[in-house]
């Protein structure tokens, strides 16, 4: 270490003056001292280090300036105080995207939350008797009135919904399922894993792709505690294959007194073009499912949550478990969920005021539209710094249902002139508001699928920021 580097070191103002400085006793009026402290001990620490390091030796003596050890606080402050959940712009094509939330509330379930949050609530009261109530009575009205079920609660999400109905019906006993259901979701989930911790036998019938009636009829017997059926959501079989479906297995279940279940895993409530082959609730109840489970988040367009409808008898029984007070959800998913299913009385408002259905329901025009309204926003904010280009893209249900679907959409292809195409999809993770986008073809692929209009400014602003902010580093 030279010299000039040591004069630096000695240069270096206490954390008792900077403390006592004007521009930290402000910072100080915003944050309590002690954070300012410490922060302050972080910076000249941090300063220290780059001194001796030598890096950027011209600018060095700037590092030890009170404004710069001041500014330097307090963009640590900011970063320490930043949400670490944070609202982000999903322009990935992707509207059911788990990894960023999965769906989007609608308005009228944010005004639930809110004053769920806000207030005290009758969660567990019942205000008609003045005694305690139960929180199952608040959604399971509405959700027979929609599917047509006997009897209906909510737990968590829809793993857990599958946990509970093993464990309450069928612990040390067999559970009947095709092969080729036997699949492995989101986060290593596994059926047959599940299976085990709930205590039920799994039985195998069938092949991979070909399953019969007559399979499941030879494996029913004295210890078959249930015939389930579970909807592989986030792939297909195709080609040589045969399932067989819940009629089926009803025919064979109900005069064996055995319960068939159907795990949906996605769900929809209503019908729209995009949804053709998913399996409706309503449709296997009516078909004489048992117990039907789906999620609330995906589909549906709701918040985290797994929902049970079916037989009053069987969803009784899942209610008297010891796992039902485990899996129970809060106040605020259940007011969330109460304000979704409140929109679907009226299935045309469900969609247009459920974002995932209405992101769902979108023309080829209408991403056009939004796709050249953000193309004119790009480049009024970044000039000639990007090359822009407007394309066709395949947008995806997400959310591990419709595999194979592709929504018709558009994206607007950023090409940047000054630096790589992954620096920019770096620094746009990186904004004030943070943009996640699709890297190919050395493009980054703004899909508006997901992106509401009012948010279309955002994305520009955040890759003007970005675009600065990878040319400089």
């Amino acid at each position: 270490m030279d010299e000039s580097a040591r004069r630096l070191l000695r240069s270096l103002p206490s954390v008792e003056e900077i403390a006592g400085s004007d521009e930290a006793t402000h910072l100080a009026s915003e944050y309590s001292r002690r954070e300012v402290v410490e922060a302050l001990r972080t910076v000249l620490t941090e300063v220290r280090q780059m001194i001796v390091e030598g890096a950027a030796s011209e600018d060095v003596p700037g590092l030890v300036l009170p404004s710069y050890l001041v500014a330097r606080v307090r963009e640590v402050l900011d970063e320490q105080h930043r949400p670490r959940l944070r609202r982000v712009l999903n322009a990935t094509g992707v509207v059911v995207h788990t990894n960023l939330g999965r769906s989007i509330l609608a308005p009228g379930a944010i005004e639930r939350v809110v004053e769920a949050a806000s207030h005290y609530s009758n969660l567990e009261y019942d205000l008609e008797r003045g005694v305690r109530g139960s929180r199952h009575d608040h959604i399971g009205a509405l959700l027979t009135e929609l599917t047509g079920a006997e009897a209906a609660m909510v737990v968590n999400n829809n793993a857990a919904a599958i946990m509970l109905m093993l464990s309450a019906l069928a612990s040390g006993r067999d559970v009947i399922v095709s092969r080729g259901q036997l699949v492995e979701i989101g986060g290593s989930f596994r059926v047959p894993d599940i299976m085990r911790q709930s205590g039920a036998r799994l039985v195998e019938v069938g092949t991979t792709n070909k399953t019969r009636p007559a399979d499941f009829e030879r494996a029913i017997g004295e210890e078959t505690a249930m015939l389930l059926r579970v909807h592989t959501s986030n792939f297909k079989m195709v080609g040589f294959t045969e399932e067989v479906g819940i009629r089926e297995l009803v025919a064979l279940g109900a005069p064996r007194g055995i319960p068939v279940a159907d795990d949906l895993g996605s769900g929809a409530l209503v019908r729209l073009p995009a949804f053709e082959d998913e399996p409706a609730v309503s449709e296997s109840l009516a078909a004489g499912a048992d117990l039907v489970t789906f999620s609330g988040d995906k589909l549906l367009g709701g918040p985290q949550a797994g929902i049970i409808v079916g037989r009053r008898m069987w969803v009784e029984a899942l209610m008297q478990h010891p796992l039902a007070r485990a899996f129970r959800v809060d106040k605020m998913t259940l007011a969330a969920l109460e304000g979704t299913l409140l929109v679907y009385r009226d299935p045309e408002k469900a969609l247009e005021t459920i974002p995932t259905l209405r992101f769902m329901s979108r023309s080829m025009a209408e991403t056009e539209q939004l796709a050249a309204t953000l193309t004119r926003e790009i480049e009024r904010q970044c000039g000639d710094r990007v090359t822009l280009e407007l394309a066709e893209s395949g947008a995806k249900a997400g959310g591990g249902a419709l595999p194979l679907l592709e929504l018709p959409s558009y994206a607007v292809v950023v090409r940047p002139k000054d630096m790589s195409v992954a620096s920019l999809a770096a620094a746009l993770r990186e904004a004030p508001t943070p943009v996640v986008a699709r890297v190919g073809h050395d493009a980054l692929h703004l899909d508006v699928a997901a992106l509401q209009s009012d948010e279309l400014e955002l994305v520009a602003e955040a890759v003007a920021w970005g675009v600065s902010r990878a040319s400089r580093g």
